[in-house]
């Protein structure tokens, strides 16, 4: 059996939409084994009502939803959190001409038989490309001690 690597960043939060039950549980499967933690939501509405309640790192959709599609998802969490990372998953990415700049994603993957692969290598390379998280004060070296790894 092939082990799966390590998530760029051990415990980070991702949200994934899809109204699709089953993608939506083959996806958290894979992303949950590789160490993330995973929020689902079916729907744009459970979608903003979970990044209210969470620290999510990055936010996995789809595009066909019912009542709010993906674009209009992205543009939502947009108006919240603009740094927020956004991978838009659709089966019509080519016929519906879909883009990054079209859609405001910052990827856009087509769903195929190899997109696992392809959704997780993208995962990590949104996260890896975040800034690190900055330091508590209280993780911080006193002055005295830095002081001395310097030269």
């Amino acid at each position: 059996m092939k082990t799966l690597p390590a998530p760029v960043r051990q415990g980070a939060t991702l949200l994934l939409v899809d109204d699709n039950p089953h993608g939506l549980v083959a996806r958290r499967t894979v992303l949950e084994e590789l160490g993330y933690v995973v929020h689902t939501g079916a729907s744009g509405d459970e979608a903003l009502k979970l990044l209210a309640a969470h620290q999510v790192d990055l936010v996995i959709t789809d595009f066909r939803m019912p009542n709010m599609d993906g674009v209009e998802l992205i543009a939502r969490i947009r108006e919240l959190r603009g740094d927020l990372p956004i991978i838009l998953l659709s089966g019509f990415v080519e016929p519906l001409g879909l883009t990054e700049k079209s859609t405001g994603a910052d990827l856009v993957l087509a769903k195929s038989a190899g997109e696992v692969g392809l959704l997780v290598r993208s995962v990590r390379r949104l996260l890896n490309r975040q800034p690190s998280r900055k330091p508590l004060e209280s993780e911080r070296a006193p002055a005295s001690k830095r002081a001395r790894n310097i030269g």
